[in-house]
């Protein structure tokens, strides 16, 4: 079997894509997920700004989720540190061997 082209199966391709685009403007169906609705309305001006006001509350959201996980990751990481901090204070003190205490001489004999 011979091999084919590189060039010639790169053509071959577009050929294929450029029918199916051609195919697919005959039918009426213009956006290609075969529902049929080829002619799309226009979006009214409400629609536009209502999907321009999600976005924007969808970015102020987006850093606020940002910065209090930040936030939280940070006061999590200092809680660590200070617990660590009073573990080793705690071993430390249990590890001193414990001074009796000497009797303390009397002023008065």
């Amino acid at each position: 079997m011979e091999k084919e082209d590189p060039e010639e199966k790169r053509h071959r391709q577009a050929l294929f894509l450029i029918y199916k685009i051609m195919e697919q403007a005959s039918n009426g169906n213009g956006n290609g997920n075969g529902n049929g609705n080829g002619n799309r309305r226009r979006p009214s001006c409400l629609r536009i700004r209502t999907r321009k006001l999600k976005l924007r509350i969808g970015r102020r959201l987006k850093k606020l989720k940002k910065g209090m996980s930040m936030c939280l990751s940070t006061a999590r990481i200092g809680l660590c540190n200070q617990f660590q901090q009073l573990r080793t204070c705690k071993s430390a003190l249990r590890r001193q061997p414990k001074v009796e205490a000497l009797p303390f001489p009397s002023l008065v004999t």
